[in-house]
């Protein structure tokens, strides 16, 4: 209970007091809350951050006499080339802003967010508000330039990362159907000159982690562009592929195989992982599950499926079948 104005509060163990001996609560010193940025993709893979300025003792109207930045660090990497500093500025409505264009290459990897002021030792962002309805289903237009994918994220910290893809050409993976047979997969090649003269005569390639070497082929058939398809996206880029478990399990020697999937043309120029990248979900394995089948293998009897690995991904694994319950 608060005590009234002007009466002395009177500890519990003070002499007299009658109260029991208790030891003094200690007192709690609150950290300063950890600075917050908004966020906005665009649909290009650009993004904005807009964060608060540091109090009020920062006067936005002249920049001159303040410096700041956003500072993006790439985690597990000690160079200091990876390091990008984007200048903070005004935004004209009392808050500081930062653009990390497209056009800017960001490695792949997951990227720590920070923001540094003045001399100050950057400290970490913590994820605001995040308007990422432009990456939903997003078609990256004609283009033969890397496609740059960047997708912001809350760690399991509540740190502020980003997750980027810098690929070309790409292999956007769609609609996956595993059956017992195998595995029926559509995409869409990205960031090439002529998608339909570089998908004719392309094959999907299974390759062996265990051993590099070691490549299944499937033939690609070409489809024609959907009829929902804005008038600016290239005709045939679309592709699909059945790759038979079978051909994987005649390989299979125990233990856990996994076959990585890339789209190869006929022309021998240079290949596209098959992944899931245009979205707004940064990690597909926890989100898009696919059924584990049973598949007759020589060693053993054994077990099949696709799956998106860390990096978002397409691959196939194959291992020994549990054995049937009771």
């Amino acid at each position: 209970m608060t005590p009234e104005t002007g009466k002395p509060s009177v500890p519990a163990n003070a002499a007299g007091s009658g109260g029991s001996t208790t030891p003094e609560e200690s007192t709690i010193v609150s950290a300063p809350a950890p600075p917050r940025a908004d966020c906005i993709a665009d649909s290009a893979g650009g993004l904005t951050f807009d964060l608060d300025a540091p109090g009020p003792g920062l006067d936005l109207s002249e920049p001159d006499h303040w410096t700041a930045a956003l500072v993006l660090r790439r985690r597990g990497s000690d160079d200091e080339a990876e390091e990008i500093r984007l200048p903070l500025a005004p935004d004209g409505a009392g808050r500081l802003r930062a653009v990390l264009p497209s056009t800017v290459a960001l490695p792949e990897g997951r990227w720590d967010v920070y923001v540094a002021f003045a001399d100050a030792e950057p400290r970490r962002l913590v994820p605001g508000l995040a308007d990422l309805r432009s990456l939903v289903d997003r078609r990256p237009g004609t283009s033969t330039s890397p496609l740059a994918v960047r997708i912001p994220y809350a760690t399991k910290h509540g740190n502020l990362s980003l997750r980027s893809w810098l690929r070309g050409p790409h292999a956007e993976a769609g609609d996956l159907h595993p059956d017992a047979s195998g595995l029926t997969a559509h995409g869409r090649i990205h960031r090439v000159a002529d998608p339909a003269a570089w998908l004719a005569g392309a094959v999907v390639e299974a390759r062996c982690r265990r051993e590099p070497g070691l490549v299944v082929t499937a033939p690609v058939t070409t489809e024609k562009r959907a009829e929902d398809a804005p008038a600016e996206e290239a005709d045939g880029q679309d592709f699909s592929f059945s790759l038979e478990y079978a051909r994987l399990a005649e390989e299979w020697h125990g233990g856990l195989d996994v076959w990585d999937l890339w789209l190869r043309p006929a022309d021998g120029s240079e290949p596209a992982r098959i992944a899931r990248l245009l979205d707004d979900v940064v990690d597909k394995q926890q989100i898009f599950t696919y059924p584990v089948l049973p598949v007759d293998a020589a060693y053993a009897p054994a077990q099949a499926g696709p799956y998106y690995t860390a990096d978002n991904d397409l691959a196939v694994r194959i291992e020994e079948r549990p054995p049937a319950a009771g």
